[in-house]
């Protein structure tokens, strides 16, 4: 019998990516997608009777709440879902030994450091989300041994909302635009993340077991200013898109200044493949320009 995947977060960027990608794996593996009318993250105390209806192998933690700067107020929501849940989650996998995947963020750093963050590195977040993520990962370890956690940076795809997105739909409207030229970090193509999750799940199946902190990005390392101006060439746009310091674009949650990731653990015992940002970019707004 083919092992059992549960993918939580099915609608959004990476879960939906994901979703594509799992045909090409269905010759060794089971799948089942799901989101909050399946699985209520909200309420941690639901996940014992969905995991009596089902008993997998592995479960890829996708679902999350992202929306950072409304993360400030709605403290509860956000608690539940990406740290509570978690560790729920973690505790019935655990009874059943299943392994865990679960998604993590840049946001976990504090953005003082001038070097890639390596995985094992002090956790210091800057805001309300980075701190219910950096809690998630804890009780994911503390409950579960076989947990994996993969922080990630700027993600963006063709599907749901995003950077990359948002400035073309600006750029079309607009004959200008100020863009944050001072935070640092790398853009990750959510196909591109998929990808390199199912180059886990397939290690791991074949027992090559590896557990802990790891850091998934596209290569290169640049500002959101960069990748704006990437966005508008890619595109052929006109639009004027200026470089503006942070202090210039007062945000409720803090966003760290620098947050690059180090990736070689990824590599070295997983044999993940990394992809240079600017090739996902165009082969996500090739998609995203044809589809328009």
């Amino acid at each position: 019998m083919k092992p059992l995947i549960i993918i939580t977060g099915k609608n959004g960027q990476l879960g939906w990516e994901l979703s594509q990608l799992a045909p090409q794996f269905a010759e060794h593996f089971n799948f089942i997608f799901v989101d909050r009318e399946e699985l209520d993250l909200s309420n941690p105390a639901s996940i014992p009777d969905f995991f009596a209806k089902y008993q997998p192998q592995y479960f890829i933690s996708c679902g999350a709440y992202t929306a950072v700067d409304k993360a400030e107020t709605e403290r509860e929501l956000c608690y539940n879902i990406n740290a509570a849940s978690v560790g729920v989650i973690a505790k019935e996998c655990a009874a059943i030994n299943c392994k865990l995947i679960t998604i993590s963020t840049d946001y976990v750093f504090d953005g003082n450091g001038t070097s890639p963050y390596l995985p094992n590195q002090t956790k210091q977040p800057l805001n309300y989300y980075g701190e219910t993520k950096a809690i998630g990962e804890d009780l994911a370890f503390a409950n579960n041994p076989q947990t994996i956690v993969v922080r990630t940076s700027w993600v963006y795809s063709v599907h749901g909302a995003n950077f990359v997105k948002t400035m073309l739909r600006l750029m079309k409207e607009r004959e200008s635009l100020n863009v944050v030229g001072d935070q640092i970090g790398s853009p990750t193509y959510a196909a591109d993340l998929a990808s390199a999750l199912m180059t886990i799940v397939t290690e791991l199946e074949k027992g090559n077991e590896h557990y802990g902190y790891y850091h998934y990005s596209n290569d290169g390392v640049i500002s959101w200013h960069d990748f704006a101006i990437a966005i508008k060439t890619n595109a052929g746009l006109n639009c004027q898109v200026s470089a503006i310091p942070t202090s210039a674009y007062p945000t409720p949650a803090k966003r760290p200044a620098y947050s690059v990731l180090d990736k070689t653990s990824i590599v070295a015992d997983f044999g993940v493949k990394m992809v240079n940002w600017q090739v996902s970019l165009k082969k996500c707004m090739d998609l995203l320009l044809t589809s328009i």
